[in-house]
């Protein structure tokens, strides 16, 4: 037998020493960054894909809007799924999605099949976070490490990587073998992705008891979420909430389509997502395993908190990564190789800023760092104009990295330890979906700035409203007495 597998069976003795297992490192860092660099790399090619199929910046946004639709549905109930079943079956099944979306894509003859290969790539990526974090949990109570902070920053700051190499990649991909050519690398991503997969993810997770979990995992625990873990629960496929699942993606889909174009003739959008939130709260307070325990949900302020702070995080990084390179490729006027060039200091500042954030462990300094970046950055893009000096967006850009670090590392952290263990999934993939519908909105909010061209004009309208998510960012921090306190211990990194 094993350490890995004696550590598992008696976790009294050996966990104290144990260390995460690195086997499981690379398919959790490779699936969750499926989406971060699907997002990165198409950013400086929404133009030359407007100009090859004569589409406007609004009507490319849908590129944008596509991916984060899909997988703002799939994420919760997919991380749901991985809850009851287990990452593995879930890894295998989303990242093969992921290669087909690669081959529509690199295959599409106009922009309503690209659409399409975004919705498919959308969904293929939502299970690589959600498995990450599931994992993680289990390793957490395998190990007696309550937070894997190293584990926790790495996913963060690969992340960060990821996000440097992508509008880089995007721009030199276009540059060298055209736009399609970055939807064609999604196919060795998939097939890396699988065989990762199939090779080190555990066929099966050790059963969680609350008498095994660490002390800050098992605290609170609701009664129902006790009793599902004993031996006369239901099985997993009796848990599988199908209305709830419908009743959210209902909601949800009305409501984000409504964001993409906010117009008089959708009025009727709205009330359709009103009824399908009262519909999908009746549904979940009555139902006996709920897909979202809205009672458990609704008494954790502070989780519900986080989820907030995260979309107004994510409204100002996607309104930036996708707005602003617009505007310095149509307004400033650089190809798209150097547009990706002039958004590297970001990642590259947010890689520095996530890994000494991660050393001190502090959540609450973490989101008032990111919050204060974020509001000089936004001034400083209110300054900006046609005709500044290149240095001025290169410094914009290195302001930018410092909420880029700090925010998603503190959101991430934020989420594992204020949510339920046995909801892990759920809980990070629900994360995932209020950051999606940040981008939502901010692609709401930059084809409505832009109009037809990305000009300066646009790009300053587009910066107040970053502006005013920003502010509210910081709102929800500095009021948030809950974040005092709460931080991630230092842990062991993986070897």
């Amino acid at each position: 037998m094993t350490e890995r597998e004696t550590v598992a069976t008696a976790p009294g003795k050996p966990a104290e020493t144990a260390a995460i297992d690195r086997r499981l490192v690379p398919p959790m860092v490779l699936g969750s960054v499926l989406n971060p660099i699907n997002s990165t790399i198409i950013a400086v090619a929404l133009v030359p894909i407007g100009a090859a199929l004569g589409a406007s910046p609004a009507q490319t946004a849908w590129l944008v809007s596509a991916l984060y639709l899909a997988t703002a549905l799939g994420q919760p109930v997919v991380g749901r799924l991985i809850d009851l079943f287990g990452p593995r079956r879930l890894f295998l099944a989303s990242t093969s999605l992921v290669g087909v979306a690669g081959v529509v894509g690199t295959l599409a003859p106009d922009l309503g099949t690209l659409i399409a290969a975004r919705v498919v790539l959308g969904f293929g990526t939502c299970a690589g976070y959600p498995a990450a974090m599931a994992l993680l949990r289990a390793e957490a109570r395998r190990t007696g490490q309550g937070s894997p902070a190293g584990v926790l920053t790495l996913l963060a700051v690969a992340n960060q990587t990821v996000a440097v190499i992508g509008p880089l990649l995007g721009g030199l991909l276009t540059g060298l073998g055209g736009w399609r050519s970055t939807f064609a690398l999604n196919i060795p991503l998939s097939l890396l992705a699988v065989t990762l997969g199939a090779l080190r993810l555990p066929k099966q997770l050790p059963k969680q008891l609350p008498e095994d979990l660490p002390k800050d995992l098992s605290k609170d625990l609701p009664k129902q979420e006790k009793q599902e873990r004993s031996s006369d629960a239901p099985g997993p496929l009796e848990r599988i909430d199908l209305p709830g699942m419908a009743l959210f993606a209902a909601l949800l889909l009305s409501l984000l389509l409504f964001l993409m174009h906010p117009h008089a003739d959708r009025w009727y959008l709205p009330p359709l997502t009103l009824a399908a939130a009262v519909a999908f709260t009746v549904r979940e307070r009555r139902a006996a395993h709920p897909f979202i325990d809205v009672k458990v949900l609704g008494g954790n302020t502070p989780l519900l908190a986080t989820y907030a702070r995260a979309l107004a995080a994510y409204v100002v990084a996607y309104a930036f990564l996708y707005g602003f390179a617009q505007w310095t490729e149509e307004g400033f006027g650089l190809s798209p190789l150097q547009a990706g060039l002039v958004q590297a200091p970001t990642f590259l500042v947010g890689i520095g800023v996530s890994v000494l954030a991660g050393r001190r462990g502090g959540i609450r300094a973490m989101l008032l760092t990111g919050a204060v970046g974020q509001i000089a950055a936004c001034l400083l893009m209110l300054a900006l104009g046609g005709h500044s000096p290149l240095w001025e967006l290169l410094v914009l850009a290195v302001v930018f990295g410092i909420p880029q670090g700090a925010n998603g590392l503190a959101l991430q952290n934020s989420v594992f330890l204020q949510s339920d263990p046995a909801r892990t999934g759920s809980s990070a993939g629900l994360l995932r979906t209020f950051a999606y519908l940040g981008s939502m909105v901010a692609a709401a909010a930059t084809a409505a700035a832009y109009g037809p061209h990305a000009g300066t004009a646009g790009m300053h309208q587009l910066a107040w409203i970053m502006l005013a998510a920003a502010v509210l960012f910081l709102l929800l921090t500095v009021f948030d007495r809950t974040l005092r306190g709460l931080r991630t211990p230092p842990a062991a990194a993986p070897r």
